[in-house]
């Protein structure tokens, strides 16, 4: 994995790792079910056991996406998201909690906005870097030159359908993590996480990866132990944003803490 620059978010895994245990990596997207309140809620995470926080940006193509994290990022959108709010969102975020904030966002909206722009704009609202999902290593030639120079965290995908080639490629741009997508297909919360799951970090871990985070399906703590015990961190998104859609930021709070207490179990367990 690249190592130029510290990674606040390579280094917040690896405490956690020493810790015994691993790192919880939460989803809400900006805008919903508001501005203020996407704020808010992004600190409930932190606050509630949460290590680092992944901040969505609303896109009006989520072909990634499940069907609870499009309906509220189509919430947003027609609320009056712009992109200039994601920006706002981070620094409002990072003045309130030392929890180091990722950007998820397809690639689209960073090439419009100009990908050097995006990363100083990035940089100055308090942001650790991005997530994303639509693009591969070998076509981000523009974004790993930005990242270079401006020391953000760049997090490629892995899937269990992807080549021991593209895997080895997404372990040597990453930084942060590599984010392995646990199962084929969309996001969104299943009642149990793929086993193929276990192959991919496996797969990656050969190809040197020393950070990888499972994410697409988890949303009970006993999910974030069993991905803690192969994987370094657990991702979850459809869960908090569910509790969010159904409770506000109280509900989401309750659930951050439910899903930390994985983490603990795993800790205890080592």
């Amino acid at each position: 994995m690249s190592t130029v620059g510290t990674s606040t978010v390579e280094t917040v895994i690896a405490e956690r790792k020493a810790a015994g245990s691993g790192a919880l990596v939460g989803y809400l997207p900006v805008g919903f079910p508001d501005f203020q309140t996407s704020v808010d809620a992004a600190v409930a995470l932190a606050e509630n056991g949460v290590d680092v926080i992944e901040l969505g940006l609303p896109y009006s193509d989520p072909v990634m996406d499940g069907t609870v994290i499009q309906k509220a990022t189509q919430a947003a959108l027609a609320g009056g998201f712009k992109l200039a709010h994601g920006f706002d969102a981070v620094a409002a975020i990072t003045a309130r909690t030392d929890v180091p904030v990722l950007v998820m966002t397809y690639w689209n909206p960073v090439l419009q906005y100009g990908v050097d722009r995006f990363s100083d704009d990035l940089v100055a609202a308090g942001g650790a870097g991005l997530i994303t999902p639509d693009l591969v290593a070998d076509e981000a030639g523009l974004w790993l030159a930005a990242s270079e120079r401006t020391g953000l965290d760049r997090v490629f995908l892995a899937a269990p359908s992807s080549t021991d080639a593209r895997l080895a490629q997404a372990v040597e741009m990453s930084r942060g993590f590599v984010y392995a997508v646990s199962t084929m297909g969309i996001t969104g919360a299943r009642s149990d996480v793929d086993t193929a799951a276990r192959t991919l970090v496996a797969r990656l871990r050969a190809a040197g990866a020393t950070s990888t985070c499972v994410g697409l399906g988890i949303s009970t703590a006993d999910q974030v132990r069993e991905v803690l015990g192969y994987a370094d961190g657990a991702i979850v998104g459809s869960a908090l944003v569910t509790a969010l859609a159904d409770g506000g930021v109280e509900a989401v709070a309750r659930t951050a803490a439910a899903l930390a207490a994985g983490t603990r179990l795993t800790s205890s367990s080592t």
